[in-house]
């Protein structure tokens, strides 16, 4: 009796298979407790999440973006979060970045006004300035038109741009002063 290479190969891919599972399973039945699965009566420590990580809600404020009432920026979400002094969220919404990127730290508002035209010519409104990058002025604001266009990327312009609604809430909210927290 002949067996050719691929019945080889797939009685040696489901041998493997079957060992794998064997052995996974023998190590799930000799966990530590607690390890890995919920032990029957045990309630989880209050403020834990008893869902997965890979399940955390995307609009949930991200750890360790400090305390007491702030603007909470996420570069990698392009989010925004409003904490009010109690630290519960107020607000979060999404934003379009700018073209320039300000580092991860704390800030705080230094200047606001009410209606400009934007560096890249689009007359917006609600503009909250709180740092700059080489020159250029990094800021929120949104465009009075709601004009959705993609920055031109040959163009640093610092502006994060919000809906016009979220405009509103932030400058009402990020007066000079309050913290803007920048987190990836």
């Amino acid at each position: 009796m002949a067996f050719s290479s691929s019945s080889i190969v797939a009685g040696l891919t489901a041998a493997a298979l079957a060992t794998v599972g064997y052995l996974a399973h023998q190590a799930s039945t000799h966990l530590p407790a607690g390890m890995g699965r919920a032990q029957a009566g045990v309630t989880p420590a209050p403020g834990t999440s008893q869902a997965p990580l890979a399940r955390r809600d995307p609009a949930a404020l991200p750890d360790g973006s400090g305390q007491g009432a702030r603007v909470v920026y996420s570069l990698r979400r392009d989010r925004v979060w409003l904490v009010g002094a109690n630290g519960k969220v107020a607000r979060t919404f999404e934003v379009d970045p700018s073209a320039v990127d300000p580092a991860p730290g704390r800030y705080a508002v230094t200047s606001r006004s009410n209606s400009v035209t934007g560096s890249d010519g689009v007359p917006v409104e609600h503009v909250v300035r709180f740092t700059s990058v080489d020159g250029v002025v990094v800021g929120f604001s949104s465009a009075v038109d709601e004009t959705k266009a993609a920055p031109d990327p040959r163009v640093r312009t610092g502006g994060i741009r919000e809906s016009r609604a979220d405009g509103d809430a932030m400058w009402t909210f990020a007066t000079i002063g309050r913290t803007v927290v920048v987190v990836r």
